[in-house]
Parts: structure tokens; C-alpha cells; sequence
């Protein structure tokens, strides 16, 4: 019974540390119908914005934990090249699915000097069940040239549908 533990642990540990799935620039996004489904869950977000003219001030008071943030980001980047290419917008969204599927997690958005344009991003999932972590970063070249991300839905696809979706507040 222990020896059957211990490989389950271990099978449960080598899963847990398999890299991510590669994000893929999607050329012509086009829209989706929506079929929302419980069994599929958009729960928290977190949003980190890597401003070059940051210095981490907060009413005047350096913020810790903005400072992490940024060190953290910038951990590695040992020239000037190196740090603007992870200058940008940052986006951690936490799902789950309640049953088995093929899941695709699109992040659709909008930047500055784009205007109306929508471009999107995509993260697919052969075999998604659980808990899951999806993460996009619009950074470097994508950020100096086309601007700050203003707008953005999140969604999540399955067989061709939008079962679960998220937006930001300027998304129309």
C-alpha cells in the first residue's frame, strides 16, 4: 500500500512540474459563440503592470511589495536590452474544470496605440481537469511598439465555444 502511495506522489510531483503549455499569437481572431457551462470556472486574476518609469513609489512611500514584483520579473536581465524586453503587461488568470476536456484559454485585448484592434493569445490544454494557472505576458517589442494593454476578455474554449469567460472593465 505505501509503495503505491509513494508512486502516486511521485506521478502527482512529475505532473506538477511538466513546463507550461506553450501561448501562440492567434493571426485573425474571430469571434466565438458562447455556450457558458458550470463545470468550467474563471476564478481570480492577477494583473501585473512592469512599467520602465516605476520607481515602486506610493504616496511618496516606496511599496515593498511592488519592488518584489518588480525584481521579481526583472530577476536575470542582466543588460539594458535584457530588462526592456520584459517591460509590459503581466497576466496570471486561475480556472478550473470540473470534468475532462480539451480546454483553450484565449486572452483577447486591446492596446494603446492599436485603438480598436483586437488581438489574442492562446494556451491549450489536451487534457484539462482541476485546478490550472494560465499565464500571458504582452512584453517587450509587443509593448514599446503597439502600447499598454487597455482592454481584455479572457475566455475559456471548448469545442469551438466560450464556456467561461472574464472581461476587464473597459472591455465592450
Amino acid at each position: 500500500m505505501t509503495r503505491a502511495l509513494v508512486f502516486v506522489c511521485l506521478i502527482l510531483a512529475g505532473c506538477a512540474s511538466a513546463p507550461p503549455p506553450p501561448t501562440r499569437q492567434v493571426e485573425s481572431p474571430r469571434p466565438l459563440p458562447t455556450a457558458l457551462d458550470h463545470d468550467f470556472i474563471l476564478g481570480k486574476t492577477k494583473q501585473y503592470f512592469l512599467d520602465p518609469l516605476s520607481r515602486g513609489l506610493i504616496g511618496g512611500q516606496v511599496d515593498p511589495s511592488i519592488l518584489f514584483e518588480k525584481s521579481y520579473h526583472l530577476y536575470g536581465a542582466t543588460t539594458a536590452l535584457d530588462q526592456h524586453q520584459r517591460y509590459g503587461n503581466y497576466y496570471t488568470f486561475f480556472w478550473r474544470a470540473r470534468r475532462q476536456a480539451a480546454v483553450t484559454v484565449r486572452l483577447e485585448y486591446r492596446q494603446d496605440k492599436l485603438h480598436a484592434l483586437v488581438q489574442a493569445r492562446e494556451v491549450r490544454y489536451a487534457h484539462a481537469l482541476g485546478k490550472h494557472e494560465t499565464k500571458f505576458a504582452i512584453i517587450g517589442d509587443d509593448f514599446f511598439d503597439d502600447g499598454r494593454v487597455i482592454a481584455w476578455r479572457v475566455s475559456l474554449v471548448v469545442d469551438g465555444r466560450i464556456v467561461a469567460t472574464k472581461r476587464s472593465y473597459l472591455w465592450e
